[in-house]
């Protein structure tokens, strides 16, 4: 086997090996160069080489999303490390572990002129865990071993980014059989998270067994059996209303998970009914912006977050944080309270039966638009698939529809941004057993095109990109139709993504109207030699119209 002769090198190699950090995905490069020979040369490491860093670091943050265990990005010095921020942004807020290493000037070459270099150390300050800046005098290497230390066990723990910049002076590609420093025994930071004692619980348990109106509000969380068993428990008491997202993964008919469709047409009566005295919140970002202001206008008198990292205050009345992993939470909590005699579960499971059944109708004479596609894809995803979402419209149709409880669902929610939604979506395949199928709108499709770029693209791998002619959400949020610039929001193009496949070795089919995508769905998530993108052409000037047609009828 051979090694790096640069020592720094040597270091970062051995810590990712003694914290089982194992997939590095590395961006060509020269000045990364000790970094490319010592994890390629090394048995232990899965290397994958991808051009685009922007699109790699999101490829990364897929397959980190899936294992729930950090992959490192490598990168080359300059510019190149910038094109990591989205996806670092991304991690961070949707607290997935990930390791950005990047090659670095040495400091006396740092703003003199020299060629591929900016101020790389701490280039990640408002979105990092941890920023691990090495030193290449040769005499500090207690100090750098402990700076790596603590960056990979804080992004273990804390679940979330961290960065690891090193210097490397010429000569860069220097080889040795052997490697120069002894062999890495972490010190792995513990978990200092404390189990909450009875004794803390019990004025929560209180105001909770004497309230009749309580709402449990899960946004983005992984799969978990356990939670969703819990939940099933809480919902038995018909004081607990339990709302879920589409990206929530849990399910129960007794949870409302098209929350947009329940809210939407309350009027002011429904509204103060609707305000709970309780609000208890886990998960990661949520999507709903209707359950955002209604929630923000009428508050709950108590709002209790349960996250073993942050609380963020969504509805501007967070009393305080349980500090904990929901399924411990839950295991205490549960043993603790008592149910409530109340009608609000049931006031409101009436009102969703409703409206599912006005949703039914609606859509069996809709014309064929982004809101019908979605009605005819939802009925016929496979079971027991990794589905991931593109941002914008598309996660808000998802949000509309019951997705079965075998179909895991993900969506870049940390920051919501459509740029590297695709090539996240390459990621999570890889890391998954699931065959994946990545629903997409067209801006973030062609924005982020290099993501087919990718020579590890399973052949199960299957792309629905519904193309309304762009920016298809600008028409659905009011102010930019009626704006005097609405060229400028909606990116109107005429692309078609034929050539794209052809190009990067996609099978393609289209379909224009409801035949023919019925016709196209046949056998598309079939076996098959080549991943395959199904492009289906929506009429953009009716799009909008069909939808708010849809929340009227729900009324």
């Amino acid at each position: 086997m051979s090694y790096p002769k640069d020592e720094l090198a040597q270091l970062v190699i051995e810590y990712c090996e003694a914290y089982d950090i194992l997939d590095i995905i590395i961006s060509p490069g020269s000045r990364n160069a000790p970094l490319i020979i010592g994890f390629t040369n090394h048995s232990k490491f899965k290397t994958y080489s991808v051009v685009d860093e922007r699109s790699a670091a999101f490829f990364a943050l897929g397959m980190a999303q899936q294992k729930r265990r950090p992959v490192v990005v490598v990168c080359t010095s300059g510019s190149a490390l910038l094109n990591y921020y989205p996806a670092v942004a991304e991690a961070f807020y949707s607290n997935i572990p990930f390791v950005v290493i990047s090659a670095d000037r040495p400091k006396h070459l740092i703003d003199v002129g020299d060629g591929q270099t900016i101020r790389q150390e701490n280039v990640f300050a408002n979105h990092i865990e941890f920023n691990a800046n090495l030193d290449d005098d040769g005499i500090s290497i207690e100090n750098n071993a402990a700076l790596i230390n603590e960056a990979f066990s804080i992004s273990i723990l804390n679940k979330g980014p961290v960065h690891v910049n090193i210097p490397f002076d010429e000569p860069l590609y220097e080889i040795i059989d052997k490697a120069t420093i002894e062999k890495i025994e972490p010190v792995k930071v513990t978990n200092k998270i404390k189990e909450v004692s009875t004794h803390e619980l019990e004025p929560f348990v209180e105001i909770w067994n004497t309230s009749s109106k309580k709402m449990i509000l899960i946004g983005e969380y992984f799969p978990n059996e356990i939670v969703q068993k819990q939940l099933e428990r809480l919902v038995k008491d018909e004081s607990v209303l339990i709302l879920t997202e589409t990206t929530s993964n849990v399910h129960h008919p007794k949870f409302i998970n098209s929350i947009d469709n329940l809210i939407f047409p309350f009027e002011e009566t429904q509204k103060m009914e609707f305000q709970p005295e309780v609000l208890l919140t886990l998960g990661g970002m949520v999507i709903s912006k209707r359950i955002k202001k209604i929630l923000r206008e009428r508050k709950p008198s108590h709002h209790w977050h349960i996250s073993t990292k942050h609380a963020p205050d969504t509805f501007q009345c967070l009393n305080h944080h349980f500090k904990q992993d929901p399924e411990l939470f839950f295991e205490q909590f549960s043993k603790m309270v008592n149910p409530t005699k109340s009608t609000y579960q049931g006031k409101f499971l009436t009102i969703k039966s409703y409206r599912e059944n006005a949703h039914t109708n609606y859509l069996k004479n809709c014309n064929f638009s982004d809101l019908k596609v979605f009605d005819i894809l939802i009925k016929t995803l496979p079971k027991n698939i990794l589905l991931q979402s593109g941002n914008s419209s598309v996660i808000r149709y998802l949000q509309l529809f019951d997705v079965e409880k075998e179909v895991q669902t993900f969506c870049n929610r940390g920051t919501s941004g459509i740029d590297g939604s695709t090539s996240t979506a390459v990621g999570a395949s890889l890391a998954s057993d699931k065959q994946t199928v990545f629903i997409t709108g067209d801006i973030s499709f062609f924005y982020d095109s290099n993501a087919l770029w990718n020579n590890y693209i399973k052949s199960n791998f299957r792309v629905i990109l519904i193309n309304n002619s762009g920016g298809g959400i600008f028409r659905i949020i009011p102010g930019p139709k009626s704006s005097e610039s609405a060229e400028y929001f909606e990116t109107t193009h005429k692309l078609k993504a034929g050539n794209l496949c052809d190009m990067f070795g996609f099978e393609y089919v289209s379909a224009e109207s409801e035949m023919e995508l019925k016709q196209a769905l046949k056998g598309f998530y079939s076996k098959s030699n080549k991943p395959r993108l199904l492009e289906i052409f929506t009429p953009k000037n009716e799009n909008d119209i069909v939808l708010k047609k849809y929340f009227n009828y729900l009324k």
